[in-house]
């Protein structure tokens, strides 16, 4: 039997353990000194990874802003990572840099087509991305600017598509080799979905020659650094590792979740090793980098149920790889509303979040009595200890199923193990979507369904 099976079915949290929470909390206020601790933990850290219970809450979005604002104007970061597609983010990081054609921030988010759209598509995000632009204008040409960027790998033939524009305006030889070489993955159509099954399955001859082949030719080019033309270049062999790693990805994901997820994942980790490579280089000193993603992505997978599993994550191989260089910060919720979809593919919809179930982390905080809280794991005394005891954590995506949320949304965690702080809001809300046919209200079943008592 799962030790925390009394738990689940309601019994109570002890009082001590609650006691040694509530004393090492640091209430939140609402304002920029709500940081003042984290930051002091911070110190020097290069990679500071912010999660995110949900993909969708207003709360979650707004205090990763307002410490990103402060780690790029007090600590000298340089670059926002995201767990968003690479050409996608890079309009968005024109635009940062008065660059490109758009005028104003709503047209640079053109780009975010793909299924969630509010994801990044919000007036959260908006409202970063403006000061950041007013940001680089302050520092001027000579300033240290920051940059926005995307980590994810789903964006196979837009990347693609990127490689062959590079290449048109400085080799059309090479853009026509180019082009030769990824029309293998035109007798598939546009759903990349449909490579990987036909080749999974023996059905269709794979196409990663020829995407290797031409990330090497693109790496054998040459530029002065540190001009416009060698971030033109760095960006297009972005784009093209891009395409073999996504080619991969399509191709095993029929094979099983773990294969898929852990390639994904050591994506978003070597593309955030190289753009920090870069960038260092670029700037004369080491980068220091802000990572959104969703807290499965960025707590570390060892002290979880994932890892158990035999899935590593973005936030397990920057801890591997950098140590005390990576700060972890997760976000949880007790309840609220969130925008989620019923269904892959549907439009968000502002829905309602249950409460936390008996024997969570998110229940165990409710009962703090804190709206707001930030939660150091250096601060745990001795009564604190208890939270080292593996307990469930929530876990809410693109999709919210809230009728099957213990087997959908809930999974094993040592919370202490899993993040280096955690900020806890208890009642949250949706955040707002710049899309007209995302975050209309729609009310889900009540908490007694199916059995109506």
């Amino acid at each position: 039997m799962n030790p925390f099976d009394e738990e689940e079915r309601g019994r109570g949290v002890r009082p001590e353990l609650i006691d040694g929470v509530r004393t090492a909390a640091i209430a939140l206020q609402d304002e920029d000194s709500d940081f003042d601790a984290l930051i002091e933990s911070i110190g020097d850290a290069r990679f500071v990874l912010l999660g995110e219970a949900t993909h969708g809450t207003h709360e979650f979005y707004k205090a990763r802003a307002r410490l990103t604002r402060r780690l790029v104007a007090e600590q000298g970061f340089s670059a926002v990572a995201v767990e968003a597609d690479w050409p996608d983010a890079l309009r968005l990081n024109q635009y940062l840099h008065g660059e490109g054609s758009d005028r104003e921030a709503l047209h640079a988010f053109d780009n975010f087509e793909r299924f969630p759209r509010w994801m990044w598509r919000n007036a959260e995000v908006l409202e970063l991305v403006e000061w950041l632009r007013a940001h680089n204008a302050a520092q001027g040409p000579d300033g240290l600017q920051v940059g926005f960027y995307g980590l994810d790998l789903y964006s196979l033939h837009a990347s693609m598509r990127e490689v062959v524009r590079y290449l048109e305006q400085r080799d059309p030889g090479a853009a026509e080799r180019a082009r030769h070489r990824y029309a293998c993955f035109d007798r598939f159509g546009p759903e990349p979905q449909s490579y990987g099954h036909a080749t999974s399955y023996g059905f269709e001859d794979p196409c990663e020659a020829e995407v290797i082949e031409t990330l090497l030719e693109l790496r054998r080019r040459k530029v002065e650094h540190g001009t416009r033309e060698a971030d033109a270049l760095f960006y297009a062999q972005q784009n093209a590792r891009l395409a073999i790693d996504a080619e991969a990805y399509y191709r095993t994901m029929y094979s099983g979740r773990n294969e898929s997820w852990n390639l994904r994942d050591t994506h978003m980790a070597d593309t955030a090793d190289a753009l920090s490579e870069y960038l260092s280089q670029r700037h004369g000193k080491p980068a220091r980098m802000v990572i959104w993603a969703h807290n499965s992505h960025l707590g570390d997978a060892r002290a979880t149920q994932m890892g158990d599993q035999g899935e590593l994550n973005l936030g397990q191989l920057l801890r591997e790889r950098h140590g005390k260089e990576t700060f972890n910060l997760g976000f949880t919720t007790y309840t609220g509303t969130v925008i989620a979809a019923r269904e892959w593919d549907e439009p968000g919809r502002n829905r309602r979040v249950k409460p936390g179930m008996p024997g969570s982390y998110e229940a165990l905080f409710h009962q703090v009595g804190l709206p707001g809280f930030l939660l150091r794991m250096e601060d745990l005394g001795e009564a604190g200890a208890g939270l080292r005891e593996r307990r469930l954590e929530r876990a809410i995506g693109v999709i919210y199923a809230p009728h099957s949320e213990r087997y959908s949304h809930y999974f094993y965690a040592d919370l202490p193990a899993q993040f280096d702080a955690v900020i806890h809001y208890d009642v949250t809300s949706a955040l707002q979507p710049l899309d007209a046919d995302a975050g209309h209200e729609e009310e889900d079943a009540a908490d007694t369904w199916p059995f109506g008592i």
